[in-house]
């Protein structure tokens, strides 16, 4: 190995492991006190990433891979608690609920933009930004507060599935936009994506214990690469198609069934902590914190209307489960953080309108700080 290579290698090892270690201090510090590591997680990124202090060039690629890999496992995981029986029964109830959650949430940041006097596509991404909810942050929060098994929890996860199947249609259909294509093209992009969410669905619940069965070992170590690969391949097939992997691997999740999913809930664990808390610090990474003080004012403001506005659908989504008071405040309080898809649609709209990036960021910061504390206070 050449000299400079050597050191290119030293220097690697010596950001990601500094990284890490920081990261294990950050969750030890939020244990003792009782609270979230999100926050911190994103505020260390923040100081890493690019305009910050200390800036993390050589490792962005490799903690970028493992931040996708994270939210992967956080859906996987969330996947496993329910049987796709309940899921179809909870989307079916929820369908209402996902409806109004639409137009509460979209409709604040399109009005936004089209007061800013943005072009009406700019307009359209910022109220897919004020739209959706962090699949992967709302996961984690379940988890690191004994909630999933809650019982406002099913309406939780029912938003999100819906929110993610209309990011199906959606980025397909921004995507083609921004490009210039005929409405030929949107048809079809969009078509192809909703094809491959219902043939993924139909074979998680048809197939289900079949694929239990094949995953299913007596060595703990072929069931983890077997599940690990399957989580990771499925989701892939998934983003080929414009479908979020998310959905796949929470799919993949739903399928698996009986002692197979205990198993691998146990073997997982470690690994999905690990590989969250590295989204997490990865999403920090990504902004520039000197894009942020002109756009703060306008993305807390757009922040707090549009907490207010998911904090009310997930009341009435509870609500009409008849779930109780608290269990309705919960599942609101749940749904706040924005995150990854947020980031992709501004990312999407860059080129068209300079601004939306930095108000993106700025929102999204706000918003996965704010969300995971009053997730936690609305007990």
């Amino acid at each position: 190995m050449l000299p400079a290579e050597s050191h290119h290698e030293a220097r690697l090892f010596v950001e990601i492991g500094a990284s890490v270690i920081v990261l294990s201090i950050l969750a030890r510090f939020a244990s003792r006190w009782g609270f979230s590591a999100i926050p911190l997680y994103l505020l260390v990124g923040l100081a890493f990433g690019n305009g910050g202090l200390l800036p993390l060039h050589l490792s962005q690629s490799f903690i970028g891979t493992g931040a996708q890999i994270g939210v992967l496992l956080l859906l996987f995981m969330l996947g496993l608690e329910y049987h796709g029986e309940d899921l179809v029964r909870d989307l079916r109830s929820g369908l209402p609920a996902g409806g109004a959650d639409f137009l509460l949430n979209f409709t604040p940041g399109l009005a936004a933009g089209l007061l800013m006097k943005w072009s009406p596509l700019a307009a359209v991404l910022l109220g897919g930004i004020t739209y959706i909810s962090s699949s992967g942050i709302v996961a984690k929060v379940l988890s690191e507060l004994n909630r999933v098994n809650n019982p406002e929890t099913p309406t939780v996860l029912a938003v999100l599935v819906l929110e993610d199947l209309a990011m199906a249609v959606y980025l397909p259909l921004v995507g083609v936009s921004l490009a210039g294509g005929t409405p030929l093209k949107i048809a079809t992009s969009v078509g192809v994506a909703v094809t491959v969410v219902i043939l993924v669905l139909i074979l998680a619940l048809r197939l289900g214990h079949r694929l239990s069965s094949w995953v299913s070992h007596e060595s703990e170590e072929i069931v983890l690469l077997t599940t690990f690969g399957l989580v990771l391949f499925v989701a892939g097939i998934a983003a080929r198609f414009k479908v979020s992997a998310e959905i796949g691997a929470f799919l993949v999740g739903i399928a698996l069934s009986g002692q197979i999913a205990e198993q691998t809930h146990r073997l997982l664990s470690p690994l999905r902590d690990l590989f969250a808390a590295i989204f997490f610090f990865f999403f920090g990474l990504q902004i520039d914190p000197r894009t942020l003080p002109p756009a703060l004012p306008l993305a807390i403001l757009l922040g707090v209307v549009t907490a207010l506005t998911k904090v009310l659908t997930g009341y009435w989504s509870a609500n009409r489960a008849h779930i109780d008071r608290h269990g309705c405040i919960r599942a609101g309080a749940a749904l706040i953080a924005r995150g990854e898809f947020s980031i992709v649609i501004a990312g999407l709209g860059a080129a068209i309108e300079p601004k939306l990036g930095p108000l993106a960021a700025a929102y999204v910061l706000f918003l996965a700080i704010i969300g995971p504390m009053v997730a936690r206070l609305a007990k």
